[in-house]
């Protein structure tokens, strides 16, 4: 399957308050067995920072570190959900929950596992 074309896509965590924009051309979504994604269960697609635009609710994003305190996972204050973490192997990409994107259908794009667990 060919990648989709590069669009901007939207994005909000559950309640509205933090919204957002990417632009992806969705070459794959990730998992993660870390034991927060695990937890979170998210798929993710891997954005550039200059490809991610926070358009509201930043005083609304609390913000979780652990282990190497290098990933910064974001979560809204009011309605609890992850929208997207700046990933720790590399820091100048955000990794987007694509279940709060707008309009946003998955299907038939390859899902790659990633190991997090096993990362010293």
């Amino acid at each position: 399957m060919s990648a989709r074309p590069r669009t901007p896509c939207a994005g909000s965590c559950h309640c509205g308050a933090v919204r957002f924009e990417i632009t992806s051309d969705f070459a794959e979504l990730t998992t993660c067995d870390c034991s927060i994604c695990r937890r979170k269960n998210a798929l993710m697609v891997k954005v550039h920072e200059s490809d991610f635009r926070l358009l509201a609710g930043q005083e609304q994003l609390s913000a979780y570190q652990f282990h190497t305190f290098t990933a910064t996972h974001y979560f809204c204050r009011t309605c609890g959900i992850y929208p997207f973490h700046r990933k720790r192997v590399t820091p100048d990409h955000y990794g987007i929950n694509v279940f709060c994107l707008e309009n946003f259908d998955p299907a038939g794009i390859p899902v790659r596992a990633t190991v997090g667990a096993g990362m010293a």
